[in-house]
């Protein structure tokens, strides 16, 4: 299977900058783009709308939030997967990332094994 392409939705420079290099890594992923806040992410990808497989959100953003992001973006590609990847993996925002459109939610401190090997499963969607 080819490494999936990935966009970033991060706006926190030292989680962005020691995220990629482990994706790279771990998953052969190719990072396609990055975004700081929901306007700029929710742009980019509308407009590259078959230039990503998996966009990887958190929920606080420069400029509007990951929930934000989700909803707008949902109706996107079906073959397209939206996951979270937050400090606040609360039950309560499990749900509503998943009701906003995720497809899953991991905790930064908790789940990184499960959140790369979901990564690592994701194929491109060509």
């Amino acid at each position: 299977m080819a490494a999936p392409r990935i966009f970033i939705v991060e706006d926190n420079p030292t989680i962005r900058d020691s995220l990629i290099p482990t994706l790279e890594d771990l998953t052969d992923a190719e990072i396609v783009g990055l975004a700081e806040g929901e306007d700029e992410a929710v742009r980019w990808m509308q407009s590259h709308s078959d230039g990503w497989d998996l966009a990887i959100v958190d929920l606080f953003l420069r400029q509007g939030s990951g929930l934000g992001v989700l909803r707008r973006v949902r109706n996107g590609g079906a073959r397209q997967r939206m996951v979270v990847l937050t400090n606040y993996a609360t039950a309560d925002m499990r749900r509503r990332c998943s009701d906003a459109g995720a497809d899953r939610v991991f905790d930064k401190s908790n789940d990184l094994d499960a959140f790369f090997d979901y990564c690592n499963a994701q194929g491109p969607a060509r």
